[in-house]
């Protein structure tokens, strides 16, 4: 059995990468048909599968594909007239195996016609809604959801000129929050954003799916796939008042819709699913004896936290299994170095002394209750220069205290200890120095004391100077680590050289 993980990519608190959902539930339910076992995550990759990436143009890291099998599924219109994406997302195309929905976009990132599976998204079994509101009894007129741009706002102004309502979402909604939308309108309106035009299937199967009938415009360049000639309803530019005036809602029309989707609740992929499946199982063939080979995974990034905050690439820990990080693992615990984790889904890690480059806690170390434990274990793994940045409530602020898992809140006076007094916390080779701090408004902005709800401090690993360490000596319990000098016999002198 094949493992495949659909990973979606979600900058932090980017709410539209859910748009990928309706195709990865997709993906999964085709690909399960052929005996793979799927699963779908949030950023995360995995060791033991192959991972096919969704919404890579948000942002990916080409160098973990060093560390896993990946392959990218291309749902982005590309080349002349589509979506302004970077070249770097170009470049990862052009260097990666990939999955396509248009054979249009092949040519932009050197696409190999012959072996980058082209698929389709036809109906979804899944969705299928056994008792459908009749279509005169749906409150919504027409639905739109999709970005917006003047284009797609003219049209709509246009249809709504002939006496119809389009209804729209004054925020972003998706998934199941969206679909109860769908499932109250007469008809889907759909109008291309760009001016590649290219047909948005993997928008008009989900609606189709669950029982709405879909009202595309249709361009000279809009070559749909052939099952779906039959199954919307087509209008062009010119067409649109005549359409809306004359056959919307009509008995005719209703007729035509009804059969549309009894037409489209008969189409299935499979052969195209079969071919992008049997790639994906050849590419994890090819790389299985490089992921075998595959050393130690030895980061250099870590974030304490995972869940919202996870940092694909960084390595992720957290105490909290449904933070679903890379490793359970409490800093604020003693530890014994080397930390060495074996785990399918996340391979071979190891945590030695002086392995990290950085460290980032975004609002934890109010949640800790032993915060000079936790401080010390990340000192320890720091390499020295290495920095850790810090976001913390602000003590005096309104919202200070707010959450009920907060120990403590923090001031501009909560680094002493770890700058200035280390040796009280039995620090002697190393401390923390503040390189910056700054404070952050409730939108995370930079601003003044008084205005202040965070901190963002950055903390750097010094070695201690002669003249700390002679001060942390006095300071101390002890006398800060003498050596034991048990490698040094001294001669024993005999009775017979007394003279």
């Amino acid at each position: 059995m094949t493992r495949i993980h659909l990973s979606i990519m979600q900058p932090p608190g980017y709410v539209h990468s859910q748009g990928f959902l309706d195709q990865a539930r997709y993906a999964r339910y085709q690909f399960r048909r052929l005996g793979a076992e799927v699963s779908i995550g949030k950023n995360r990759l995995r060791s033991d599968a192959v991972n096919i990436i969704f919404g890579a143009h948000l942002g990916f890291q080409d160098l973990l594909k060093d560390r896993y099998t990946c392959i990218f599924f291309n749902l982005e219109q590309l080349g002349h007239g589509g979506a302004q994406v970077s070249q770097s997302y170009i470049d990862l195309l052009t260097s990666s195996e990939v999955i396509d929905y248009d054979f249009g976009n092949l040519d932009v990132y050197n696409g190999r016609a012959r072996s980058t599976p082209i698929v389709r998204f036809l109906f979804a079994p899944y969705l299928a809604n056994e008792r459908p509101l009749a279509i005169p009894e749906r409150p919504i007129d027409l639905l739109f959801f999709g970005s917006l741009n003047d284009r797609r706002l003219k049209l709509i102004e246009r249809v709504e000129a002939c006496g119809w309502n389009v209804a729209r979402f004054d925020h972003p909604l998706y998934g199941a929050e969206r679909d109860q939308f769908i499932l109250q309108a007469k008809a889907i309106f759909n109008c291309h954003f760009y001016e590649s035009s290219r047909f948005e299937q993997a928008r008009v199967f989900h609606s189709l799916s669950l029982g709405t009938p879909v009202i595309s415009e249709r361009r000279m360049q809009t070559t749909p796939p052939e099952e779906f000639e039959d199954s919307v309803s087509w209008f062009t530019e010119e067409e649109l008042e005549r359409f809306f005036n004359e056959k919307f809602m009509t008995s005719a029309w209703q007729c035509l819709a009804s059969q549309q989707l009894a037409r489209f609740a008969n189409t299935d992929p499979l052969p195209f699913w079969t071919s992008a499946y049997d790639h994906a199982r050849r590419f994890a063939a090819c790389s299985s004896e490089r992921k075998k080979s595959t050393r130690v995974w030895r980061p250099t990034q870590m974030n304490l936290g995972a869940g919202k905050d996870y940092k694909t690439g960084w390595f992720n820990v957290d105490i909290l299994p449904q933070a679903e990080p890379d490793a359970i693992l409490n800093l604020a615990q003693h530890q014994t170095w080397p930390i060495k984790i074996e785990d399918p889904s996340t391979g071979r890690i190891e945590l030695s002394e002086s392995c990290l480059e950085f460290i980032y806690a975004n609002n934890v170390l109010e949640h800790v209750p032993d915060l000079p434990t936790l401080m010390g274990n990340c000192l320890t793994l720091l390499r020295e220069g290495g920095r850790m940045t810090v976001e913390v409530p602000y003590e005096r602020a309104s919202s200070a205290w707010q959450d009920p898992t907060h120990v403590r809140a923090m001031n501009e006076n909560s680094w002493v200890y770890y700058e200035g007094w280390f040796w009280y916390l039995g620090w002697f080779k190393y401390r923390f120095q503040v390189e910056e701090l700054v404070f952050l408004d409730r939108n995370l902005t930079v601003c003044n004391k008084d205005t202040a709800h965070f901190m963002r401090v950055t903390l750097s690993k010094q070695a201690t100077t002669l003249k700390e360490r002679t001060i942390a000596r006095t300071m101390q319990a002890n006398f800060g680590g003498l050596p034991d000098d048990l490698e040094v016999t001294a001669p024993i002198r005999s009775e017979s050289s007394i003279c």
